[in-house]
């Protein structure tokens, strides 16, 4: 029987990396040692995976040596840095930021949709996409795979933990101070009763922000570029037309999207809801008679995309509306990360 392969999980310490332990310790077990790598600071500290305490390494060249897979969670600045050298110590990256993500010689992967393109990493780096687009991305694959996408009009629904623990605190923050107030009643007066906006360029409690992620040209914001570029690379459709409009809502946790897609055969209700039914990592909850259909409250802490809301559109016949919602710290960060180390892992034992 062969060994099992090694993994490292870097920025074991984080946020994204405490959702990846607890998911390794519920996935299969495919793994030999897993080593936990974190910042100097960090050094020392215990944690669990799969039922064994594990101690906290401080992330150096030599922290990579004897280790096969290695999943970074850690700042683009870091895994920019530390990635390549990851790399040339013999592991295989998968990586959770930004850093390599639009890098034309850097496979962008999703397990369900893309699987083939872990197999050509000539730099030994292997990248996951934003969360936002991993919370439609395996939907709309399925839904590809049958009917050829031709044009994605999508707004998306972004909770505050996309915004990081910061994110969080401030949404935390912002409901205490206008619980049991008048605010909102009044124009402009929410900015008396919210002291500080964190991360967020207005008061995000009793209200909706259309804005996520930095400038960048035109107007648009870096996260709905994102959504753009991202979606055809995965796809492999790099003349795709995507229009994205980013806004963050006051949920804690789980990115919600309405999609309007456009496809080159015509599809049916129906035969959509079956496709998507049957898709792997997706699940439908679609039953308006009944008002069944997804929410955050309903998705957070679940792994699948989960899609309701299937419409024929009224005015194109080769359209297609929904809505979607995926857990932005579990599909869209850590679990896809670790569904692509996992298709490492097969080929290390095979």
């Amino acid at each position: 029987m062969s060994k099992k392969p090694s993994l490292a999980v870097v920025g074991a310490t984080g946020a994204v990396g405490t959702v990846m332990l607890g998911i390794l310790s519920e996935r299969p077990d495919v793994w030999g040692e897993i080593r936990l790598i974190a910042s100097a600071r960090s050094a020392g500290k215990k944690l669990v995976c799969r039922g064994e305490e594990l101690t906290v390494v401080a992330l150096s060249p030599e922290s990579f040596d004897g280790i096969d897979v290695a999943m970074f969670d850690v700042p683009d600045e870091v895994s920019a840095e530390w990635g390549p050298i990851a790399a040339s110590r013999g592991a295989v990256v998968v990586d959770n930021s930004g850093a390599f993500r639009m890098d034309a010689d850097i496979p962008l992967v999703v397990p369900e949709v893309n699987p083939e393109a872990t197999k050509n990493r000539p730099r030994g780096i292997i990248s996951n996409p934003n969360c936002t687009t991993l919370s439609m991305i395996v939907a709309l694959g399925a839904l590809h795979r049958e009917y050829g996408l031709k044009e994605l009009v999508v707004s998306s629904y972004q909770a505050a933990s996309g915004a990081g623990q910061a994110g969080i605190d401030a949404l935390r923050e912002q409901i205490s101070a206008v619980a049991g107030t008048e605010a909102g009643t009044n124009p402009g007066d929410l900015r008396n009763f919210v002291k500080d906006n964190g991360p967020f360029p207005a008061p995000l409690a009793l209200n909706v922000v259309p804005w996520a992620g930095s400038l960048k040209q035109d107007g648009y914001s870096s996260e709905e570029l994102k959504v753009r570029n991202e979606s055809r690379k995965i796809l492999g459709l790099p003349d795709l037309k995507v229009s994205a409009t980013c806004v963050r809502v006051p949920v804690i946790t789980t990115h919600s999207l309405t999609v309007h897609a456009v496809f080159e055969k015509e599809p049916s209700r129906k035969a959509a809801q079956d496709i998507l039914q049957n898709a792997a990592g997706v699940k439908l909850v679609d039953d308006p008679e009944n008002y069944k259909f997804p929410t955050p409250a309903d998705v957070v802490g679940t792994d699948p995309t989960w899609v309701g809301r299937v419409r024929k559109s009224l005015d194109d016949p080769m359209a297609l509306d929904m809505f979607v919602c995926g857990d932005n710290l579990r599909k869209g960060a850590a679990l896809n990360t670790a569904q692509i180390a996992e298709l490492l892992a097969v080929e290390f034992t095979a």
